[in-house]
């Protein structure tokens, strides 16, 4: 990574976050760098013995997901910072108590360790969220691990609600669903 700056001491939007452009993942960018920046934004949660796939998953399983759909990435002076995956209806697995079939979902959110809580992870989320919109989707779902409280409590703020529980085959933990439903 090249200069990036450091850390900001507080919440509040610092003015490098204004020079962070959200772009859809190009042909320009590296799967590998992209693979590792999920490594780097998951390792506290890999720390605390969750398994999500995005704590080890290799290059091609990026490239697998990433498909599934558009994926943005946040880019400050050509390095990536952050991304989202938005993933379309026929990618997504629609829990049954949602009770609609456009509904698309979210995931492999990430954002380099040391500017987590800085407002990038808000501003790729709600440009993901944008996006999904754009395509007449009527409802966003995603999950987390259950352990993950702090997940979970952003993305209630977010205006996400619980739908169910489920474990995954790819899991070490069963996840809670949420979903978030548009007008």
């Amino acid at each position: 990574m090249s200069d990036l700056p450091p850390k900001p001491d507080n919440h509040s939007s610092p003015g490098w976050l204004d020079e962070v452009i959200i772009r859809e993942l190009g042909p320009e960018d590296s799967f590998e760098a992209l693979t590792e920046l999920l490594h780097r934004a998951y390792r506290a949660l890999a720390d605390q013995g969750l398994k999500y796939l995005a704590t080890h998953q290799d290059v091609a399983t990026t490239i697998q997901r990433v498909g599934q759909g558009t994926a943005f990435v946040a880019d400050y002076r050509g390095d990536l910072v952050g991304t989202i995956t938005y993933r379309t209806p026929e990618n997504t697995r629609i829990p049954q108590k949602i009770p609609i079939a456009s509904a698309g979902s979210l995931g492999q959110l990430a954002v380099e360790p040391q500017y987590q809580g800085s407002g990038l992870g808000r501003r790729l989320f709600m440009h993901a969220e944008q996006f999904a919109r754009a395509q007449g989707i009527k409802a966003l779902a995603l999950d987390t691990a259950e352990p993950a409280t702090h997940l979970i409590a952003w993305y209630e703020r977010m205006g996400y609600q619980f739908v169910e529980h489920v474990q995954w085959d790819i899991t070490n933990y069963r996840s809670v669903v949420l979903v978030k439903f548009f007008d």
